[in-house]
């Protein structure tokens, strides 16, 4: 295994909330100079005619976990952050440093060790021990992406405003999973303003939840944030987004489409969640979540149909 090497200038970071940065400075991980944004960001939620929300980046978790009309509007982004960590963490963890924190896996956070995400050559989680690792192996890394609001946003179409660009998608935020150096798109210096999210639909329903090893305090070793439209007894409309299972978090595509216009029943669900593996390329020690992920979208929609 490599040792990694300490670069002579780091690039500086942000601090918001500040706790995966500071979990990474006491690692060593983290050594360049500290801008502290905590103060200057934007911490409001607004909102347009259509009903259409926009989230400051410097939110709290703990803001959009508790706010009663993003509630209301957004049910997934409100559960999804309620899920997240411990209330503790909640308070001070912002939406965008969320979307932007760094790797979780533990390879990458030990500052003596070397990996693609520091610069080096090699995943060296591919020939160790990657039981947390992806289920579907899109890249050179094989660490999932950490953000639980990334999954959230994504089930909901959200798009990223940064202080250089507008317009970023999910996807254009965080790549595609073939980043090989980084967790996301964002150049040195470049800062996370806001979070816009669609309007909602008409009568449209959705639900969080995850599959963890333990019972409070814990990554997840699959997530799901899910929305539905049921009209007539049938799915009008289906969005669904996984997490932890991918270097980014990943669209169901193939389950929606299965789900396009079926009856709302337990039957239907099962038929179309068996497609929740389409594509997956597991890794030796990561098949299990596959079953996981099936299991999340049958449990998940079937809540919701009822």
């Amino acid at each position: 295994m490599s040792v990694a090497v300490i670069t002579a200038n780091p690039t500086p970071e942000f601090r918001a909330g500040g706790t995966d940065f500071s979990e990474r400075r006491r690692s060593g991980v983290s050594q360049g100079m500290l801008i502290d944004i905590s103060a200057a960001g934007d911490k409001t939620i607004s909102w347009h005619a259509d009903g259409a929300a926009q989230i400051g980046a410097l939110t709290t978790i703990a803001t959009i976990a508790t706010d009663a009309r993003i509630a209301a509007a957004y049910p997934g982004i409100a559960a999804s952050a309620q899920g997240l960590a411990t209330p503790q963490v909640r308070q001070v963890a912002t939406l965008g440093g969320n979307l932007a924190q760094r790797s979780r896996c533990w390879y990458f956070r030990r500052a003596d060790i070397d990996c693609l995400k520091k610069g080096g050559s090699t995943c060296p989680a591919r020939s160790g021990n990657h039981l947390y690792g992806v289920a579907f192996d899109l890249g050179p890394c094989i660490a999932p992406h950490p953000s639980t609001m990334a999954a959230a946003l994504l089930a909901y179409d959200a798009t990223i405003t940064t202080d250089r660009r507008s317009g970023l998608t999910i996807a254009g935020l965080l790549g595609d999973g073939s980043l090989s150096h980084a967790d996301h798109t964002l150049a040195a210096g470049e800062m996370i303003k806001n979070i816009a999210l669609p309007a909602p639909h008409q009568g449209e329903r959705a639900s969080y939840k995850r599959a963890i090893s333990r019972t409070y305090a814990e990554w997840p070793l699959v997530e799901l944030c899910a929305r539905v439209v049921i009209a007539g007894g049938k799915f009008q409309l289906v969005r669904l987004a996984a997490g932890g299972v991918a270097p980014v978090p990943l669209r169901l595509t193939a389950v929606e489409v299965a789900l396009s216009d079926k009856i709302a029943n337990a039957a239907s669900i099962a038929e179309a969640a068996k497609a929740a593996s389409s594509g997956a390329k597991p890794l030796p020690m990561t098949a299990y979540k596959l079953d996981l992920l099936q299991g999340l979208v049958r449990d998940v929609l079937e809540r919701l149909s009822d």
